[in-house]
């Protein structure tokens, strides 16, 4: 991680805040939490910390903020296991989520920025027994770009996001919040053009390309610059996502396809085969790649002189076998000599 991406984590601390919710009936307090509480109280009226609205809240009268890129609908109890866990072990929830107010909303008060997990796990909670267990919120009066920079800073932090989730959302950022301008975006990020600009590549991907990819939340930011190049200029692409579509319409047929393995497809299918006749000038034949019916490389062809011939196989790039088989017998019949023939 950069020294900028590193401040990112330290702000992140600072945006949540360093207090700690204090329980309801606090029966005793060891003295390190007194003195801390007392550096707070003094930080607070020398201005130097801004106090922040602690509250909670009942689950049910929050929502979702529509820019959340959390997929609520996907958590349950083994995604949230860690949570629940330690929600019961501690009685409560101890980091507050970060909402903010809404008005005009019947039966919603607030709208969850950051927290979608620890409002599952409430709720869950709550509908199991432990029903007096309440939200914890951190009431902010945020814009929707603050809110953005928000949930950045703390989707930072979690591993459970994948790239091509923090892509889109930075694509959609990008027009919603910041006019298309990148450089704004990054200057407001704290990050630099080129680390933005990897996110917004692999946001960019064509839908039918990240359908070849058995789970397109593999895709990191190192697979964008083995796959850009393959979509310049247009007649690649049109290979490139020509193949793509092949590769995805086998999805379910033997084992996934790695990531790697599916970006070998592509690389080999965005060079149109070299057509055999002329020579070069040097006279040596061009190399020539051998297809399947179905327009899948097969094996790469290249003489070399007039008594050997070169044969590459082509293992990762889609063919099967018998066409293998088949299109090797008709290179046997172009290329093998028959009993008795001069060499040519």
């Amino acid at each position: 991680m950069s020294s900028k991406n590193r401040s990112f984590a330290a702000g992140l601390m600072g945006s949540l805040d360093a207090a700690a919710p204090q329980p309801e009936a606090p029966t005793r307090m060891p003295v390190g939490i007194l003195a801390s509480r007392e550096n707070r109280m003094a930080e607070l009226a020398s201005g130097a910390v801004v106090g922040r609205a602690i509250e909670q809240v009942d689950p049910a009268r929050c929502r979702l903020w529509s820019e959340h890129n959390r997929d609520y609908a996907a958590l349950d109890e083994t995604r949230c296991a860690d949570l629940i866990e330690s929600f019961k072990a501690q009685g409560r929830q101890e980091v507050p989520a970060i909402v903010r107010r809404v008005r005009g909303v019947p039966d919603i008060e607030f709208e969850v920025i950051c927290g979608a997990r620890r409002h599952w796990t409430v709720t869950w909670l709550r509908a199991h027994n432990y029903t007096d267990f309440r939200f914890l919120v951190e009431v902010r009066d945020l814009n929707d770009e603050e809110a953005f920079r928000i949930s950045d800073l703390e989707n930072r932090a979690r591993e459970d996001l994948s790239d091509i989730e923090r892509a889109r959302d930075y694509l959609k950022a990008l027009g919603r919040h910041y006019g298309g301008r990148q450089k704004d975006m990054a200057g407001r990020l704290n990050v630099s053009e080129a680390w933005l600009s990897r996110y917004l590549d692999l946001a960019r991907l064509p839908g039918d390309l990240v359908a070849a990819f058995a789970d397109p939340h593999e895709l990191k930011i190192k697979h964008v610059t083995q796959l850009k190049p393959l979509l310049k200029p247009d007649d690649r692409a049109r290979r490139v996502l020509a193949e793509a579509g092949v590769i995805a319409n086998q999805k379910g047929e033997g084992t996934p396809l790695k990531p790697q393995d599916v970006i070998r497809r592509l690389a080999a299918a965005a060079d149109a085969p070299k057509k055999s006749g002329s020579p070069k000038r040097s006279g040596k034949a061009p190399a020539e790649v051998v297809s399947s019916p179905s327009g899948r490389p097969l094996f790469r062809v290249e003489a070399k002189g007039k008594k050997e011939v070169n044969v590459t196989l082509l293992l990762q790039a889609g063919g099967s076998r018998a066409d293998a088989e088949r299109a090797f017998g008709g290179l046997l019949a172009r290329f093998w000599l028959q009993d008795g023939a001069e060499t040519v």
